[in-house]
């Protein structure tokens, strides 16, 4: 069952979003060579409660942070360590939610440590279009598979594989609710988008083969193949109108992507 959000819901899930989206644009500056991964998760954590809010991730079917912070080819849940210390050249996707009087808001980003090789510019490049492409479908009346068809097939296109074990979620009074969004699969299917619905919008991508599994900690997702994975998320609200996307900074840009789909949500 798909549960539509009040005006005042959604009002709460903004306050969430607005916190989620600040953590994520400064850990752009943050994110640096010597930094450990469980440094992020203290920024994160801290950031978060600081607003009054709780962090979402933390204690969530055990996991023991409240960031998920992925190098390289961990594509999701990596557990924050002090010991792990970012390198030059390395990505790190981050992933957070935070929870205000019990509404949730989930994003991720990844972040280049230094200066990053070319093909990993390139492999969070079409991370993030991607979600900006299967964003333009987010109207009311069209279906859920559009965006996913349409994440599908920029990564594509531009070489990458699309992930088919993990999936974007609806997302409100609890992280994870109906319905499951595939980042792949034929338009035209799935529920009809409606106003109300809160979707939690994720593609995950890897730089070679699409198959991953879990490490023996029993939450890190890697590649099979040891190539780099891509992550970014935002928690998007639809509306009578154009979508809202509450986990976006207002100091962020999204370069080209916004520029293709300008017209379409001016």
């Amino acid at each position: 069952m798909i549960r539509l959000k009040s005006a005042e819901q959604i009002h709460l899930m903004e306050a969430s979003g607005k916190v989620t989206g600040a953590i994520l644009h400064d850990l752009a500056d943050f994110v640096k060579p010597g930094v450990s991964t469980a440094d992020i998760d203290g920024f994160v954590e801290t950031r978060i409660r600081e607003q009054g809010m709780e962090p979402t991730f933390k204690g969530y079917g055990g996991f023991p942070a409240s960031a998920c912070v992925s190098v390289d080819e961990e594509l999701v849940h990596g557990i924050p360590d002090p010991d792990r210390i970012l390198c030059e050249g390395q990505i790190v996707s981050v992933d957070i939610g935070a929870t205000y009087q019990g509404w949730v808001s989930d994003a991720a980003r990844t972040y280049f440590v230094g200066e990053a090789p070319e093909e990993a510019k390139r492999l969070v490049a079409a991370c993030r279009e991607s979600f900006f492409k299967g964003l333009v479908y987010c109207r009311k009346g069209n279906r859920l598979s559009d965006i996913g068809h349409a994440i599908q097939a920029h990564v594509e296109n531009a070489g990458f594989s699309v992930v088919r074990d993990y999936v974007g979620h609806g997302i409100g009074h609890e992280m994870h609710e109906s319905p499951q969004i595939k980042n792949y699969g034929e338009a035209g299917h799935g529920p009809e988008l409606l106003p109300g619905m809160a979707l939690a919008i994720e593609p995950m991508i890897n730089e070679g083969t699409m198959d991953v599994h879990v490490l023996n900690n029993g939450w890190t997702v890697v590649t099979n193949d040891g190539k780099r994975a891509a992550h970014y998320e935002n928690t998007v609200i639809i509306t009578d109108g154009d979508p809202l996307i509450i986990t976006l900074d207002e100091r962020d840009t999204v370069d080209s992507a916004k520029s293709e789909i300008s017209g379409i949500l001016e």
